[in-house]
């Protein structure tokens, strides 16, 4: 957003007072719903984080806060309908709170939340680390008015850390190091949203996992929106791959998960890392989106299938029980029945343990949402059913190669709903349901693997 919303009070980023001043003395609670990637869940987190660290506390319900906060995604037109309903949802359970909406589809369609009766603030990203600090400061109602912020996304910005030590529910946080991305797929409207690629110091990268570690987590992930771009931008200059040896030769903990990484940009070096560190998962989320190398070519991905097809067969040879997840955008146009074929066979015949299949979606903006050749709707459905058929195959296949064995497992704090069992993970994303005493909460113990059911593997110490 470059201009002021019509009845919004507009500031530049980073142009905010910040002298302290509470104006919402009487508020003392706040319920953060968050869409979208990891990333987004890393902000909310370190939302929270600031927020706790102010004395505010978290409500349990939507109908209890003081604040809802609303982070939300844009990448799919669905995601920004379920951001829309999540708004809204917001509003109708407690009418009387107030309603900040950030985020993606804040950041690239403020227009639209501003239709939404009943919002009271709008935060893009470049603010958005500042929010705990603006709900207890007047800023948030200067002059009375409804604030938007959001403008200079795209100019070039520091890396806004946001501190989650001691403030994640979960057993495994995320901790965003790398924010942004210059890559500009042509199908993509994120670098829109999130602005230039920019990195986490490496020394604060340490410091993070140092302190999540004396907080007691044993698994830290680590995530970013480009993250396989980490560190070009920092001066000296440095890469993924240097910040995990420092990582691993430095720091006390269990384990460290890496989120998505680019085909391009997965090294050998970063693949041996994995084998030799000790602590870096064996797991690789890889996105392909196509198989066809016009379809890629048009999407503006630097890549060949043949490339991909030679990176995940090298992964799998050097470390044969890692879980390689992968990306697939069906329906981009001028996708013909041969071009889906050849993405549908490319990835059956690959060492793939699962798959996230998303329909191409024309984001405005971007350079896809005016391509002609646009797929029917119906023949994306059918193609997306087909590619997740595949994609559960293949995530049976991957499962069932490990009844018998014995695997490390992380078991989460909270135990999964449906049976009552306490839920783990491996370090090759194996998912395990343990029947035993939450003694073994937010531990990693040995566990042989029975049986598979479903989505779960089931286990026994």
């Amino acid at each position: 957003m470059t201009h002021p919303l019509k009845g919004f009070l507009f500031f530049q980023p980073g142009t905010l007072n910040p002298e302290p001043f509470n104006l919402f003395q009487n508020m003392s609670k706040f319920k953060i719903t968050t869409l979208g990637c990891k990333v987004n869940q890393a902000e909310s987190e370190a939302i929270a984080q600031n927020l706790m660290s102010s004395k505010w506390l978290t409500a349990g319900d939507l109908e209890t806060a003081d604040i809802c906060i609303v982070n939300t995604c844009a990448v799919t037109q669905k995601a920004a309908m379920q951001s829309r309903q999540a708004v809204r949802r917001a509003i109708r359970a407690n009418p009387s709170a107030n309603i900040v909406v950030t985020g993606c589809y804040a950041q690239t369609a403020p227009q639209e939340i501003e239709m939404i009766e009943g919002v009271n603030y709008i935060v893009g990203h470049g603010e958005k680390h500042n929010i705990g600090r603006m709900i207890c400061k007047a800023e948030m109602r200067a002059h009375g008015h409804t604030i938007a912020i959001g403008g200079g996304i795209n100019k070039n910005r520091p890396f806004a850390s946001m501190s989650i030590a001691n403030a994640v529910p979960r057993t495994r946080p995320f901790l965003k190091i790398q924010d942004g991305c210059d890559a500009f797929c042509t199908y993509c409207i994120v670098p829109h949203a999130r602005g230039r690629s920019r990195s986490m110091p490496l020394e604060e990268v340490l410091a993070n996992i140092g302190k999540l570690a004396k907080a007691g987590y044993r698994e830290v992930v680590l995530t970013g929106i480009h993250l396989g771009v980490y560190g070009h931008d920092l001066f000296p200059k440095t890469n993924l791959a240097t910040a995990m040896e420092r990582i691993a030769e430095l720091l006390p903990i269990d384990r460290v998960r890496l989120s998505s990484i680019e085909p391009f940009e997965i090294t050998e070096k970063i693949i041996y890392q994995v084998v030799k560190s000790g602590i870096f998962c064996r797991h690789f989320h890889i996105p392909l989106q196509s198989g066809d190398p016009k379809i890629l070519e048009n999407m503006g991905r630097p890549y060949s299938p043949e490339f991909f097809d030679e990176l995940i067969n090298k992964i799998h040879q050097i470390i044969p029980d890692a879980a390689i997840g992968v990306d697939a955008l069906i329906g981009f146009p001028g996708e013909s029945d041969s071009a889906f074929e050849n993405t549908y066979s490319l990835i059956k015949k690959l060492p793939i343990s699962y798959l996230h299949v998303f329909p191409f979606s024309a984001r405005p903006g971007t350079k896809a949402a005016d391509l002609p050749d646009k797929v029917d709707v119906s023949i994306i459905k059918k193609r997306c059913e087909r590619m997740r058929i595949l994609g559960n195959d293949k995530r049976k296949e991957f499962f069932r190669g490990f009844i018998g064995q014995v695997l490390p497992i992380l078991v989460e704090t909270n135990r999964e709903a449906s049976t009552n069992l306490l839920k783990g993970i491996s370090s090759n994303y194996v998912p395990v349901l343990i029947d035993a005493g939450d003694n073994l909460k937010n531990r990693i113990v040995d566990v042989k693997i029975e049986k598979h059911i479903g989505h779960h593997m089931f286990g026994t110490l």
